[in-house]
């Protein structure tokens, strides 16, 4: 289905920063970037919050917005809109889905800090954890202990990784492969 011409007129509006251009497209769309995170979510069978829900929605925005809306910049207009709108959504949705659940799944780390804030030793399990992962990375040369810093300690994504750092997104999955097996290798010989 080739672009519709309400939505070729939406993005130039939106591109030349018109006022009111956002929130229509917000209006028109939003259904839409729900529909994509129900779907995510049913199709991994997660059940996901309110609040996750409307995380990721906000986050499939930004993404829209970030860089002057170059998501938008990048349509290329073969497709309809809300085809390519879902493309998007849908990889944005499932890099939400895998970070939340991945921490959700470090929840056991919270937890044990609440146990040991509990026994007036609050200060000292923080502190020597942060010795512990920064003594870790220091095995890492500079470039992958960079790489496992923002992506496992900040939450970034690899293209905001890609972007902090200088280096081409695609390069940044197999830089933190080899910076876990490292670490990895590196504890085993430790034991």
């Amino acid at each position: 289905m080739p672009l519709r011409e309400i939505d070729r007129d939406l993005i130039d509006r939106c591109l030349r920063h018109e006022p009111g251009a956002w929130t229509d497209f917000v209006d028109r769309y939003m259904g839409l970037i729900y529909h994509v995170i129900h779907h995510v979510a049913h199709a991994r069978s997660l059940v996901l919050s309110a609040a996750d829900i409307e995380d990721t929605a906000a986050e499939v925005f930004l993404a829209i917005v970030d860089d002057n809306y170059d998501i938008l910049r990048r349509f290329k207009g073969t497709s309809s809109l809300p085809t390519y709108l879902t493309v998007i959504a849908r990889r944005i949705c499932v890099k939400e889905v895998v970070k939340r659940f991945r921490e959700a799944e470090l929840g056991h780390a919270h937890a044990h800090r609440e146990a040991v804030a509990n026994d007036g030793s609050a200060e000292a399990e923080p502190v020597a954890a942060a010795d512990e992962v920064e003594r870790m990375l220091a095995e890492l040369d500079e470039r992958e202990a960079n790489v496992v810093r923002l992506y496992h300690l900040k939450f970034l994504n690899y293209r905001q990784i890609g972007k902090q750092l200088g280096i081409p997104e695609n390069s940044v999955g197999p830089i933190l492969a080899k910076a876990r097996q490292n670490l990895r290798r590196a504890a085993e010989q430790r034991v």
